[in-house]
């Protein structure tokens, strides 16, 4: 059971005001890339970010608007408005532990599809069936973590029928040259900056998590985010090729097709920019989404970019004998690598 305080605002009155505030704020271009990238990096990580349609980086942010905390087990958690594109107010939550280092590990948790538009954020205190709230465990590290709604989901669901609303805005955003999952991506990257600068969070240590359409956002937000210290994805990982092949691409919701992609990168290559940051992906070998053979293509191109730097422990991608859910095996990998590479990562 958790207690609420007050109330300080309300998501249909958000009545944010424009300020220079570094959590939210973009400037007129990209972000700088670390000096420690190379050119081919940076390339092509400039070359995916314009895949992605157009995008509001020279939106000036507002600050972020506590509506109000929760006393849970364990945690304080806030919910809070962020202005993270300029178009349309993101309600999110903020997990605060009680028990944490004075500079804690950061983790961006995503949200999963599932076809449940009224989810959304939730997902992290609630879970699902085929995958238990991730909170308490969060909690217990000390790990700080923040889930936004996405476009189309929780708060931000569009109609009573969320998946006529989603198609909605995909059609919509196309028409004004914007890519629902450019616009999707745009916001966990903003909403990533703000969990960074948070004074309880540790900058450097920044995880990013997620199942189904959350997996396939964390691996996209490592690959665009240098700055994403540990990517770690659960169910919906594999070669795009492979979805083709099988006939399985009924098997993913519209969010997920970004124009001309196929002619730029494969789903190994956009995994490439990711190295040789710590990555872990657990999938299901009965899983339609992640034909097996598609999981193994992408496994056999990255374990020798990491094997040739001396990282080849820093890297696993893994099938276990299951369909599209979470096996307790599964979760006890993720928190051992959760332990190992940001609550106390390795030198």
């Amino acid at each position: 059971m958790s207690r609420t305080s007050t109330k300080t605002g309300s998501l249909n009155s958000v009545g944010l005001e424009t300020t220079a505030c570094s959590a939210t704020s973009a400037g007129p271009t990209q972000p700088e890339l670390p000096a420690v990238e190379t050119t081919s990096a940076a390339s092509r990580r400039k070359e995916l970010w314009s895949l992605l349609g157009d995008l509001p980086w020279t939106h000036r942010a507002a600050a972020p608007r506590l509506l109000k905390t929760e006393r849970h087990d364990g945690y304080t958690l806030e919910r809070l408005v962020l202005d993270l594109n300029g178009e349309e107010a993101v309600p999110a939550l903020l997990l605060i532990p009680d028990k944490r280092q004075t500079r804690a590990p950061g983790m961006l948790y995503i949200h999963w599809h599932g076809g449940m538009y009224d989810l959304g954020k939730e997902q992290l205190l609630t879970g699902v069936p085929v995958q238990p709230a991730y909170a308490p465990v969060l909690a217990e590290k000390g790990i700080v973590t923040l889930a936004i709604d996405s476009w189309c989901f929780g708060e931000r669901k569009r109609a009573a029928d969320g998946r006529t609303g989603e198609e909605d805005v995909f059609k919509r955003m196309s028409w004004k040259g914007q890519v629902l999952f450019g616009m999707m991506m745009f916001d966990e990257f903003r909403a990533l900056d703000y969990l960074a600068s948070r004074p309880e969070v540790d900058p450097q240590r920044l995880g990013v998590f997620g199942m189904s359409m959350g997996a396939t956002k964390a691996w996209w937000l490592a690959a665009l985010a240098p700055r994403v210290s540990v990517c770690m994805d659960v169910c919906c990982l594999t070669d795009f090729e492979e979805l083709i092949r099988t006939d399985e691409l009924k098997a993913h919701g519209i969010y997920y097709y970004v124009p001309r992609l196929l002619q730029h990168f494969q789903t190994a290559q956009i995994n490439e920019l990711i190295v040789p940051r710590p990555r872990l992906s657990v999938n299901g070998r009965l899983d339609p989404l992640t034909p097996p053979a598609g999981v193994e293509k992408v496994r056999d191109y990255l374990l020798p970019l990491y094997r040739k730097l001396g990282r080849e422990h820093d890297c696993e991608i893994k099938l276990y004998d299951c369909a599209h859910v979470e096996l307790p095996e599964m979760r006890k990998r993720i928190l051992k690598w959760m332990d190992n590479y940001l609550v106390e990562p390795k030198t």
